[in-house]
């Protein structure tokens, strides 16, 4: 008696999509742009490379594919938060974190490929620069909704200065996996309420 092999069942284009970056996130984010290959990514994903490059064009094009995902991502860290100049600090950015930490925990080899990964590819050093700058922006706007009495001038160099802060801080968290979360979180809420008030 003969038996049919069974077949994998077939993804949809989105999931496969998904599945592909996925893969190749965590790729990027372990071996860096230069030591990553497409072969490499095909193979963790379960698919040939003529099905990667049915999404992708090319590793620089999906590499750039996952830093604008991660642009898109940023407003999402302050939606829904209560905004007011009355509020008290420490009640408005512990969710904000809360929410931040839970992406990063989902997400640390996007940190990776953002603040770690040095591609010396002027293309992907404009994208990573556009998400730095988008941050920035998001960040600026919660300090100019907690705080509008502060200088015009001072809410994006204050912004700057905390991303770059709570960025290094993560990038600590990543490399010192034994430190609990709500460790890393009380440090990062005494950083941002102390510059806040200032």
């Amino acid at each position: 008696m003969e038996y049919a092999t069974p077949t994998k069942p077939r993804l949809h284009p989105k999931e496969r999509r998904r599945l592909i970056e996925r893969e190749a996130l965590r790729l990027f984010g372990r071996d860096g742009y230069a030591a990553t290959r497409l072969d490499d990514i095909a193979s963790a994903s379960g698919v040939t490379k003529p099905m990667v490059y049915r999404h992708y064009a090319s590793k620089k094009d999906l590499y750039l594919a996952l830093l604008s995902r991660h642009e898109a991502d940023l407003p999402t860290f302050v939606e829904g938060i209560e905004l007011s100049a009355n509020a008290n600090l420490t009640e408005v950015i512990h969710p904000v974190l809360e929410i931040w930490f839970d992406y990063i925990e989902e997400n640390s080899d996007a940190w990776l490929i953002i603040f770690r990964d040095k591609t010396g590819d002027p293309e992907i050093e404009r994208a990573r620069r556009r998400v730095n700058d988008r941050a920035t922006e998001v960040l600026a706007g919660l300090i100019r909704a907690v705080n509008p009495g502060l200088e015009p001038e001072l809410a994006g160099p204050t912004a700057d200065f905390l991303s770059g802060g709570l960025a290094t801080l993560v990038l600590w968290w990543i490399d010192h996996p034994d430190v609990l979360r709500e460790t890393v979180m009380r440090v990062a809420t005494r950083a941002c309420v102390a510059t806040l008030r200032g």
